[in-house]
């Protein structure tokens, strides 16, 4: 049984445009995930809000987990703030592995979100949790949470982001996607 480590954002200090911070909705979302995921046999070990990130990043590379998935929201830098928009996906730059659950994330999102083109797949070395865990791994920005449109479409879509990477996850391990019964 595949297993992947869902390590939604710890920035509690990190608010939405239309109010509840980052940490709140990314956890609805990982929150959604789980039934999805366990209908398709993928095991999941999570963080949990209260760990630094030091100690997500350590509880992922302990856990022998298959993926690790870390999910954000975005902002803009403070000079232009809430003028983008769009998911971006993240995987190290010479992780094949973490480019193909990238790409598999961002498929999943053009389909839902409003405008496709807008949706990119990014390789970066500077993020912590893509630097510093064993697993290969991809950092999602749903969105960004300073921009009114997006932060809206966020929240009124946790169920639709929740299956698309869940989604994205059953293809990346190759098993067949299932919808939860009940």
């Amino acid at each position: 049984m595949p297993r992947i480590y869902l390590s939604p954002s710890l920035q509690e200090y990190n608010p939405f445009i239309n109010g509840g911070s980052e940490e709140e909705v990314m956890n609805l979302i990982a929150d959604a995930m789980e039934p999805y995921l366990a209908a398709s046999g993928i095991e999941v070990v999570r963080n949990s809000p209260e760990m630094s990130l030091g100690e997500a990043i350590a509880d992922s590379n302990a856990s022998n987990v298959d993926f690790h998935l870390a999910i954000h929201s975005n902002a803009s830098p403070p000079s232009i703030a809430g003028t983008r928009q769009g998911p971006v996906v993240y995987y190290y730059s010479t992780s094949q592995l973490g480019r193909e659950m990238a790409e598999d994330i961002a498929d999943e999102m053009r389909e839902i979100y409003p405008d496709p083109s807008k949706v990119q797949v990014l390789p970066t070395t500077t993020l912590r949790e893509l630097r510093r865990t064993n697993a290969p791994s991809a950092l999602v920005e749903v969105a960004y949470h300073d921009n009114y449109q997006d932060a809206n479409w966020i929240k009124e879509n946790i169920q639709p982001i929740a299956r698309a990477l869940s989604e994205a996850a059953a293809n990346y391990f190759g098993v067949p996607f299932v919808e939860p019964t009940a």
